[in-house]
C-alpha cells in the first residue's frame, strides 16, 4: 500500500505556480491577484482565510482581504463583489462560506464574474464543466484529480465511484472523472448495496461527511482510495478530539493499492488548487496560454 502524500503534492504545485508567476513577471506580465471576502468572525473561516493569504503571498500573488462585520447586509456585500468584478488587479474572487443567515449565499456566488470565480461554483462554470467547455473547476475535486493522475497516470477506462452528490465535491468530481474517460458511478444515501458498488471500483472517492463509513471490505484489492472527508470525533483522552476521514483508514489501507490519509491527503490540495485557479483566471483574462503545472 502506498500513502498518497497531499502535503508533498500541494507543495510541488505551489512551487510550480510560483515559478510560473515569476516567469510572467520577468516578461512584464501581470501579477495574479486573489481577493478573499470574509463576513463575520467564524473561527474556522478566519483560519482558512489566513492560510489562503499566506500561501498566495508565498507564490508571488497579490492577496486582497476584505473582512466585513457579521451583521453586514446583502446589498453591501453585493456592492463589494461588483467592485471586485470591475477591479483589473483582481483576477480571482472567493467569498468564504458559510455566510451569515441574513445573506443569500446563492445570490452572492452568482454575482461573481464567472471568469473570476476561482471556486468554480457559478452556474456558468458548472454548466461549462458538464458540457466539456473551458471552466473554472471547484478546488477540492480538481485536487483529487491531480492526486489521482500523479499516482496512476492515465485514468482512461478506470472504473470510479464517487460517494456523495454535493455540488461542491461529488457532482464536479464525477464530471472531472468523466473528462478523464473513467467509467463513473455516483453513489449516495439511497444507493442499494453500497458496499458491492464500491468493490467494483478501481478508484473510490469518498465525500459524504460520515466518519469511517467506508469499511476495509468495501475496497477492491489494489484500488486507489481518495478520502475527502474531514470529521472531528472524540479522541482517546477525555475532552480531546481527532480528525478522521469518511474511510476506515486502518482497515482500508490493508487492502488498497494507494490511499490518502486524513489529515495530510486531500486537505492541503484545496488551497494549492485555489492558487492554481487564480493563475489560470489571470492568464485567461490577459489572453495568455495556461498549461497544467503538474
Amino acid at each position: 500500500m502506498k500513502l498518497i502524500d497531499g502535503n508533498q503534492v500541494s507543495a510541488d504545485l505551489r512551487q510550480a505556480i510560483a515559478a510560473r508567476i515569476a516567469e510572467m513577471k520577468a516578461k512584464g506580465g501581470p501579477t495574479p491577484g486573489l481577493a478573499v471576502v470574509l463576513v463575520g468572525d467564524d473561527p474556522a473561516s478566519q483560519v482558512y482565510v489566513k492560510n489562503k493569504h499566506k500561501r498566495a503571498v508565498e507564490t508571488g500573488m497579490n492577496s486582497f482581504e476584505h473582512r466585513l462585520a457579521a451583521d453586514t447586509d446583502q446589498a453591501t456585500l453585493l456592492a463589494l463583489i461588483d467592485q471586485l468584478n470591475n477591479d483589473p488587479a483582481v483576477h480571482g474572487i472567493l467569498v468564504q462560506l458559510p455566510l451569515p443567515k441574513q445573506i443569500d449565499a446563492e445570490a452572492v456566488l452568482q454575482r461573481i464574474d464567472p471568469i473570476k470565480d476561482v471556486d468554480g461554483f457559478h452556474p456558468v462554470n458548472v454548466g461549462n464543466l458538464a458540457t466539456g467547455a473551458a471552466a473554472m473547476v471547484p478546488c477540492t475535486p480538481m485536487g483529487c484529480i491531480i492526486l489521482l493522475k500523479r499516482e496512476l497516470g492515465d485514468l482512461t477506462g478506470k472504473r470510479a465511484i464517487v460517494l456523495g452528490r454535493s455540488n461542491i465535491v461529488g457532482k464536479p468530481m464525477a464530471q472531472l472523472l468523466l473528462r478523464e474517460s473513467c467509467t463513473v458511478t455516483i453513489a449516495h444515501s439511497k444507493t442499494h448495496d453500497l458496499a458491492e458498488e464500491c468493490k467494483r471500483a478501481d478508484i473510490v472517492v469518498a465525500a459524504v461527511g460520515r466518519p469511517l463509513m467506508v469499511k476495509g471490505d468495501w475496497i477492491k484489492p489494489g484500488a486507489t482510495v481518495i478520502d475527502v472527508g474531514i470529521n472531528r470525533v472524540p479522541g482517546s483522552e477525555p475532552g480531546k478530539t481527532r480528525l478522521v476521514g469518511d474511510v476506515d483508514f486502518e482497515a482500508a489501507s490493508k487492502v488498497a493499492g494507494a490511499i490518502t490519509p486524513v489529515p495530510g491527503g486531500v486537505g492541503p490540495m484545496t488551497i494549492a488548487v485555489l492558487l492554481r485557479n487564480t493563475l489560470e483566471a489571470c492568464c485567461r483574462q490577459h489572453g495568455l496560454q495556461f498549461t497544467e503545472l503538474l
